[in-house]
């Protein structure tokens, strides 16, 4: 019963639009009419400025990392459930309730359900990230390359292979919503910042 409960609480957490209601509550704006109509940091950062783009980003990965954290406090010898609570989150944030199932990449929220289960891929994950996107001004780029380092870095440092499996289903998730990305990125027409 707690596990049904915290898959819940994983999804709804997951499922909150931070992007879409800061933009609105702030600048006025609906995320998703501007940009590229990604609700994520990315875009937000583009339609609002780097500000509230770095507190979007906060903001998602810590929805993942709470549900994560939450499941590991309340059944702590359950790696699974704290598994499939990361997995939900992240499926909140790509298909929300709130938004008829429209909604980011889930690349922050991947993020935060990672720092907690798998620290070192988190981390090497973002370290990725951020050389590349300082290097080519391109996300997208970072996003595929922080997130195949992470799974890496898991598969090595994992304390259950439940979380390694995580790591790489949340990859293939990952290529999934960035499909458009990586179609764009083989055009050399993708977006930069």
């Amino acid at each position: 019963m707690h596990a049904v409960a915290l898959l819940l609480f994983g999804y709804l957490a997951g499922s909150v639009p931070f992007g879409v209601l800061l933009t609105r509550w702030l600048r006025g704006v609906d995320v998703r009419q501007s940009g590229s109509g990604n609700i994520g940091a990315t875009n937000v950062t583009r339609v609002a400025g780097k500000k509230l783009g770095a507190v979007v980003l906060l903001l998602d990965a810590l929805k993942g990392a709470l549900a994560v954290a939450l499941a590991l406090w309340l059944i702590p010898e359950a790696p699974r459930v704290h598994a499939g609570v990361g997995l939900a989150a992240f499926l909140g944030h790509v298909y929300p309730v709130w938004l008829k199932l429209q909604g980011g990449k889930g690349v922050a929220t991947a993020l935060g359900v990672l720092a907690v289960l798998v620290p070192l891929a988190a981390i090497s994950g973002a370290l990725v990230y951020a050389g590349l996107v300082a290097a080519w001004r391109v996300s997208s780029v970072g996003s595929l390359a922080g997130g195949m380092t992470a799974v890496a870095v898991a598969s090595l440092t994992a304390l259950a292979p439940e979380y390694a499996w995580l790591s790489a289903l949340l990859f293939a998730l990952i290529l999934w919503t960035h499909r458009s990305n990586i179609l764009r990125l083989l055009r050399h027409t993708e977006r930069r910042f």
